[in-house]
């Protein structure tokens, strides 16, 4: 089995009850990049958009992002 990163933003601005295009507004970050990390669709993660949203929200980064197990295709 094989480990990627994960994005638990979406369930960090749900449980707050934050929009998106809210958190953009909030943290001045782009509302694109944040909709990728919402649907956990980015590829890559930029180190100061990661900084932002974890100083914006007061989280850590392992709050933030997750390590999880996906199965291997052969």
């Amino acid at each position: 089995m094989n480990q990627r990163v994960k994005s638990n933003l979406k369930y960090i601005l749900d449980e707050r009850e934050i929009s998106i295009r809210k958190f953009a507004e909030m943290s001045g970050l782009q509302y694109e990049t944040l909709r990728r990390l919402y649907n956990d669709t980015a590829k890559q993660y930029q180190r100061d958009t990661i900084g932002i949203i974890c100083k914006t929200l007061d989280i850590s980064i392992q709050d933030l992002l997750k390590l999880e197990h996906v199965k291997k295709d052969h």
